[in-house]
């Protein structure tokens, strides 16, 4: 029978009070093996776009994640919660001091253009019946994904335009031959979202039919079913291993993964509640004090969402090619008080282009120039005044473009529209369908103004993906400048991370000043899981994407979970 709900909230508030004590005894870090662990990740509303890596979706690093492994990952010994400095949340960007060999044992330049690396010997395929049999990964994997990726007409043609060859030196030594050093060589080819190793024998029974997947990973795909849940189960040859109170413990410690599809927010929250989900990834500011009210034994992290928010201003289209007319519109807008009144906090006032987590890349806003730190200071009679400077005393109008599929722009746009009016400046906004809403972007017939969130990427992607002249879908601002442009390609090819450091702040700095965007808000984002998943800290991605070397380190206490009344 089910416990009655006061019952069930008692032993919830109980068991979280009784799992803060224990924490640290020998019982609560001893592993339990068995059950299943059910999730919705950052991606809840998405279920996969496609199951081959030809297609060159972003998408697939979420799903194919859990068993296709990468030459390197994160390092999630480094885990705050397990005594380390980092939260490992960022969806694609790994912090240099915090990478880990996965399928690479060593690497090394053997000379300034040539990486050599070294995979580990015993890594197996399963079985997968009909597809192939249980082998060891071999060099020619690593090097036969690289050249099927490389050749795909959907690839990113400068993804891996620093490479010249891809080769199996032997059995377990893949060399990469660069014709000039790039930055981001570690996770282009290492653990970004294209990193990939998949076996021959997937391709040649069709990559894209899930049924024939088959990787290296701490998970087996077993079932898919379009719009619910993909399901994968423990794969019994599985190489790595977490160390626990020095005791090795082979990985992953669950039997069975299942990641829920759930398209509807209310769904999503009462599948939390009810502890159908046993970690929901990515909850909205908007829910939280309620969960913590309905669910009080819930765990929590709070981070800073890896997207940014902003409206871009067409600085090839008049009046916005006026650097007063874009300072003019950001000074105009109360972003504190959006921070406060319309996010009720839940927001940090300057956190794109640059994540506060890249630590030696971001630099706060009281550390910046005081042309920086003006944009966010709320000053409307200095906005007309500039105005007035740039001929335009009795205001302007333009078109603002938005997606019509997301809501929170939609509202804050109607916000930001109101500012504007108090300074002579009004917006017609056009709402639009996500398919045309791309569109307008990649071909360059956007309106003047353009209300769109973007991905942070990583610390040397950003700049790059929203600034650099050259064909470039995400530059909605037609930001140009050769000098800029000239340094992004230097900053690349600078081996030094500390220089690279220093040269991307000083562009940070140039590009936030200029305005090219009315600079907004960055959202606060939380995760929420129970008490009975342990070893886990909030972590969300283990590099590229994949959430596959966080859940192969979890495991359940069914005791506890019983005891709070949930079977």
């Amino acid at each position: 029978m089910p416990i009655r709900p006061f019952r069930r909230l008692l032993l919830a508030s109980i068991a979280a009070w009784a799992g803060l004590v224990s924490a640290g005894t020998v019982l609560a870090q001893t592993p339990q093996r068995g059950g299943t662990l059910s999730v919705c990740t950052i991606y809840c509303t998405l279920g996969p776009l496609s199951w081959d890596l030809a297609d060159w979706n972003w998408k697939q690093a979420d799903d194919t994640g859990e068993y296709y492994e990468r030459l390197f990952s994160a390092d999630l010994s480094k885990a705050k919660h397990r005594g380390g400095k980092y939260d490992f949340r960022d969806n694609n960007w790994i912090p240099s001091e915090a990478m880990r060999g996965e399928l690479a044992e060593s690497w090394r330049w053997t000379d300034p253009l040539k990486l050599d690396v070294k995979l580990r010997k015993g890594v197996m395929f399963p079985e997968k019946k009909g597809v192939m049999a249980s082998r060891e990964l071999v060099a020619d994997d690593v090097v036969g994904t690289y050249q099927l990726l490389a050749a795909s007409p959907k690839a990113i043609k400068t993804y891996w335009e620093h490479i010249d060859k891809v080769e199996a030196l032997d059995r377990y030594t893949v060399r990469y031959t660069f014709n000039h050093f790039n930055a981001e060589w570690s996770m282009r080819s290492g653990y970004g979202h294209y990193g990939h190793v998949q076996p021959k024998e997937v391709v040649a029974a069709g990559a894209g039919n899930w049924k024939n997947h088959n990787g290296t990973g701490p998970f087996m795909l077993t079932d898919y079913v379009s719009g619910n849940s993909v399901s994968y189960a423990r794969n019994p040859v599985y190489w790595d291993k977490e160390s626990i109170d020095g005791r090795a413990h082979k990985l992953p410690f669950i039997d069975r993964l299942v990641v829920r599809t759930i398209k509807d927010t209310s769904a999503q929250l009462t599948a939390l509640r009810t502890a159908k989900l046993d970690i929901m990834e990515l909850v909205s500011w908007t829910a939280v004090d309620e969960l913590r009210s309905s669910a009080p034994a819930l765990k929590w992290s709070q981070w800073v969402e890896g997207s940014g928010s902003y409206l871009s201003l067409r600085m090839d289209t008049k009046p916005f090619d006026d650097l007063r007319v874009r300072r003019a519109l950001n000074i105009a807008i109360d972003k504190a008080a959006i921070v406060k009144s319309y996010y009720g906090g839940h927001a940090e006032l300057f956190a794109y282009p640059m994540h506060p987590d890249w630590t030696g890349y971001y630099e706060p806003l009281a550390s910046m120039p005081e042309a920086v730190r003006e944009l966010f200071a709320y000053d409307p009679a200095k906005a007309k005044n500039l105005l007035a400077e740039a001929g335009l005393p009795n205001g302007f109008s333009f078109k603002v473009q938005v997606c019509s599929c997301n809501s929170d722009q939609i509202d804050l746009l109607q916000l930001i529209s109101a500012y504007l009016e108090k300074v002579g400046v009004r917006i017609q906004i056009e709402q639009m369908e996500y398919a045309a809403f791309l569109s307008v972007m990649n071909n360059k017939t956007h309106a003047p103004g353009y209300m769109m969130a973007n991905a942070h990427g990583a610390p040397t992607i950003t700049l790059s993906k929203l600034f650099r002249s050259e064909s470039n879908a995400w530059n909605t601002s037609m930001y140009k400048d050769p000098d800029f442009d000239r340094r992004l390609k230097e900053m690349y090819e600078e081996r030094s991370e500390p220089k690279r450091q220093q040269m991307l702040k000083e562009m940070t700095r140039e590009v936030v000043a200029k305005a090219p965007f009315i600079w907004l808000p960055t959202r606060h984002a939380y995760t929420a899981w129970w008490p009975w998943v342990k070893n886990y800290g909030g972590e969300l991605r283990g590099g590229g994407g994949r959430p596959a070397p966080v859940y192969a380190r979890v495991w359940i206490d069914q005791a506890l979970k019983k005891r709070m009344g949930f079977d």
